[in-house]
């Protein structure tokens, strides 16, 4: 059974061939690649050799193929994935402009990407740690109560809960998205937000006093913040550790954060220490970065380990 669980939306991204390309006029595109920030998430950890699982949904077409034989042959285990014979699978249009901004426009209303209900018990047999991305509770209100159930199921079990908000004002001005929100950082063991997104969480005017609030929970163990070109800080409730960024050629910052998630639940797994943890985590993140489209790093134990070896 997978030590690793998410829960989210599974998509296809189909992106523009260069830079400054609009999208409301013809040109040509790439793709399609498979997305989605918890697939991105999942296959990360299956990439660095952990057993991972997924519940979501695809269509039972091309775009569905290319995502669950992509996420397979990485080894995440996809036994959960419905296979929709009457709704097609996700996908989102994306380009690229040359100041570093993206534009998205997402085809996900009529698809089984929010489909999946809460699994039995057994399916979640040894289970260690359930992610949560805050987009994925979004994606539709039913969705996310199914989120939640699967959620407190898998606490039940033993399990850690793993929060990355990635989360909208927006989002946070509706009630019920807010209270889901809180459901989860309530039950989180290791939170994983942006500045942003810590201070629209806690309300709060500065991250000291967001952090403070946070370690009020007495579920939180570790909160790694996320701070974009200047790296990461990682506070627990006995130190904080700050950490830049590896230099690299970025070719498609999409994913990045996903993927330092799903190494930095890794390393949790492996035992490694916090500054172990840290040093993977942005390791994945940059090389996710060097590569076109959302999965496509070359990530792996090795390239991993390469990096911060030609770093020390």
């Amino acid at each position: 059974m997978a030590e690793v669980w998410i829960m989210g939306e599974m998509i296809v991204e189909i992106m523009r061939a260069q830079e400054d390309m609009p999208l409301d006029k013809p040109g040509l595109f790439k793709g399609p690649y498979p997305s989605g920030a918890p697939a991105i998430f999942i296959d990360t950890v299956a990439r660095l050799g952990h057993s991972a699982g997924i519940l979501g949904g695809v269509g039972k077409d091309d775009f569905g193929k290319c995502l669950v034989e992509r996420l397979k042959g990485d080894g995440v285990d996809c036994s959960q994935v419905i296979e929709s014979e009457t709704c097609a699978t996700g996908a989102a249009f994306v380009t690229y402009f040359s100041d570093g901004s993206r534009k998205f426009i997402f085809h996900m209303g009529n698809t089984p990407a929010a489909d999946p209900k809460m699994p039995q018990a057994s399916v979640l047999e040894g289970v260690k740690y359930f992610h949560i991305m805050g987009c994925s509770l979004a994606a539709k209100k039913e969705f996310g109560d199914e989120i939640l159930k699967t959620m407190r199921l898998a606490k039940s079990l033993g399990a850690k809960i793993s929060f990355d908000p990635n989360i909208r004002k927006e989002l946070l001005s509706d009630g019920s998205s807010f209270d889901m929100v809180k459901e989860v950082v309530a039950n989180t063991s290791v939170f994983l937000p942006g500045v942003e997104e810590l201070l629209m969480i806690t309300n709060k005017e500065t991250v000291e006093e967001a952090v403070e609030c946070c370690f009020e929970n007495p579920n939180l163990e570790i909160l790694a913040l996320k701070r974009g070109s200047k790296g990461c800080k990682v506070y627990t409730r006995e130190e904080t550790i700050e950490m830049g960024v590896y230099p690299i050629e970025a070719v498609d910052a999409t994913g990045a954060g996903d993927s330092f998630d799903g190494a930095f639940i890794s390393g949790l797994l492996e035992g490694k220490s916090i500054p172990e943890i840290l040093r993977m985590a942005s390791a994945a993140g940059a090389l996710n970065t060097a590569a076109f489209g959302p999965m496509e790093g070359r990530i792996n134990q090795k390239t991993i380990q390469s990096m911060i070896d030609a770093n020390a």
